[in-house]
């Protein structure tokens, strides 16, 4: 199936409102996301497979060819939604860290320094 933007499954029209994406894995194997929204105007927790790159369909769930969403039950919804925001915490500490390593590390900064001179001398002579 290929990838489909968990923004895009508002299936089915009538049921589906204020959908907010609180995780996504993105254009990744095994992708998925969570969001919440209101189904049947009552404020729901959704989890869907998002589908990966060169596979038919629409994710899963679907429902008559449409990407809808699998509708957590009440009794689990305050534990996934704090699941996936813990992850999403633990992925942007990660990220701060790496940038941070990146930023310490003087040769590389050095390297990329050069690099990107290099690179607007060879613009500036194009141009």
């Amino acid at each position: 199936m290929p990838y489909i933007d968990p923004e895009q499954a508002l299936s089915p029209r009538g049921r589906v409102k204020d959908l907010q994406i609180v995780y996504n894995t993105g254009r990744t194997p095994g992708s998925w996301s969570l969001a919440t929204l209101k189904w049947d105007e009552q404020q729901r927790v959704g989890l869907r497979w998002n589908g990966e790159e060169g596979e038919e369909g629409k994710g899963q769930p679907q429902s008559r060819g449409n990407p809808t969403w699998f509708i957590v039950p009440e009794e689990l919804s305050e534990e996934v939604l704090r699941a996936a925001q813990q992850l999403r915490e633990r992925e942007r500490h990660d990220l701060t860290k790496g940038y941070r390593a990146m930023a310490a590390d003087r040769t590389r900064e050095q390297e990329a320094d050069e690099w990107t001179e290099a690179s607007i001398a060879d613009l500036s002579k194009a141009g």
